[in-house]
């Protein structure tokens, strides 16, 4: 509280008390500052209504009476709002309500983000642009991923805190709250430690400083058995760490937590004693990917990627022979062999080859994207990535999620079409030139195994 600012943005553990601590500071306000408003805007239904009961209104209905006499009873007690004599109010709800607000306190927004993108745009453009300058917003959140307005907001105010800027009343403080800077996170206990959580609390000591004693160690090895791959959402230790964790819905969380379990995100530079593989998804007037990847042994390495739009194919032929890279065979979604409507009536395959591409392979029509995307499960642990190039295509398979229903309050049986769903069909397309058929020179289907690189 002491160093709270106008705007702050909160990237933190869980059960830490950060909305109580909120919703009673800004009731405080409402109370003893007059034609003030406070707004809570929490993720889900359930969540605003134990919010106005258990926070707000049990906060109110436990002052000393004295000190409610004095202030005079609310004028309205329901529906999630309460309105008092001096003209404030502070209201809870999973939405924004017209008119200015003083303070607004926005409760999972990470969440928000991820599941609800529609709402989180609504939030961002009609309830923080109307906070004016020298008023407040505060920001809470566990992670949910490399997307959104949460993380964006997040890595701005990073970055300022690194460059040392000063702020203005508009632009968000950054605060982290790890979990072991809770003293309730320990635990008493006599069990042996694993080699792989030594490394974990070695590398926490050796590149960020953090040192834990024996308590806390065995309160995160407890927790972690309990949570896997969640943990790192859910209880961070650092904040990189904290955006590394998986997101509700997403398709690779268990393998992409594996890949950094066993540390294969890393330096991989280009060996030129082998060739190069590209993988491809083509948008019209959408995102166009390239994926370069090399096979040594049992691993499938991922070296390289390229990504742009507006382009034509003869863009990205020069890209490649840009890279200098010695190529072997370049594999395409079967939209390749499309047509274009013009005089000539060229498909886009034919002028990949005039324009020098050779070894092209097209991949037959997905009939089932579930099938696609247990594929990459199959194949993901032979995945490396080069820390620096794929960065964006990690990030993508991070990101690659199931679509959310708002009405049903579920997931749908497909993917979300996002930036991140343009990569993640290039690592499909992958998948199924390892494993399944693939349409040859000729048109004709032919069996290719796991291992025909």
């Amino acid at each position: 509280m002491s160093n709270i600012w106008f705007f702050s943005i909160i990237l933190k553990a869980r059960q830490l008390g950060m909305t109580t601590f909120f919703c009673i500071m800004y009731l405080d306000q409402v109370l003893f500052n007059a034609n003030k408003t406070a707004g809570i805007i929490a993720h889900k239904q359930e969540d605003a209504k134990k919010f106005f009961t258990d926070k707000v209104k049990f906060a109110w209905d436990n002052l000393p009476d004295m000190l409610k006499e004095h202030l005079g009873p609310p004028n309205t007690d329901s529906a999630g709002e309460m309105s008092f004599p001096n003209g404030s109010k502070i209201f809870v709800s999973t939405s924004t309500r017209s008119g200015t607000v003083q303070f607004l306190h926005i409760s999972e927004f990470g969440k928000i983000c991820a599941t609800y993108p529609m709402k989180a745009k609504e939030i961002v453009t009609g309830a923080i642009n109307s906070v004016e300058q020298g008023n407040f917003v505060t920001i809470e959140s566990t992670a949910e991923g490399k997307s959104g307005y949460f993380f964006d907001y997040c890595q701005e105010a990073q970055n300022a805190e690194k460059e040392l800027r000063k702020l203005t009343p508009l632009e968000f403080k950054f605060f982290f709250f790890p979990w072991w800077k809770e003293p309730g996170y320990r635990m008493k206990a006599a069990f042996p430690m694993t080699q792989f959580f030594v490394d974990y609390f070695e590398r926490l000591e050796r590149n960020y400083g953090i040192k834990l004693d024996d308590d806390q160690k065995r309160w995160y090895i407890v927790k972690y058995k309990s949570n896997q791959e969640d943990m790192l959402r859910e209880y961070p230790s650092t904040p990189e760490e904290a955006f590394q964790a998986s997101i509700e819905g997403a398709y690779f969380s268990q393998q992409i937590g594996k890949v950094y379990e066993d540390q294969r995100i890393r330096t991989i530079p280009w060996d030129s004693r082998y060739p190069v593989d590209t993988w491809w998804d083509l948008g019209m007037n959408d995102t166009n990917v390239v994926l370069f990847t090399q096979a040594i042994g049992n691993e499938i390495r991922f070296i390289d990627v390229y990504s742009n739009s507006g382009e034509g194919l003869a863009h990205y032929v020069n890209i490649l022979k840009d890279k200098g890279y010695t190529y072997r065979q370049h594999t395409f979604p079967h939209d390749v062999e499309v047509r274009n409507l013009d005089a000539e009536g060229k498909s886009r395959r034919q002028t990949l080859m005039e324009l020098g591409m050779v070894n092209i392979r097209t991949i037959e029509r997905t009939k089932d994207i579930n099938d696609d995307i247990e594929a990459v499960r199959k194949l993901f642990s032979r995945f490396y990535f080069d820390e620096v190039k794929t960065a964006k295509l990690v990030e993508a398979l991070q990101n690659y999620r199931k679509e959310w229903d708002d009405k049903l309050g579920e997931f749908k049986n497909y993917p979300r079409h996002d930036k991140a769903s343009h990569f993640a069909d290039c690592v499909r397309l992958l998948a199924k030139g390892w494993l399944w058929h693939m349409v040859d020179d000729k048109g004709q289907q032919k069996e290719v195994i796991s291992n025909f690189f």
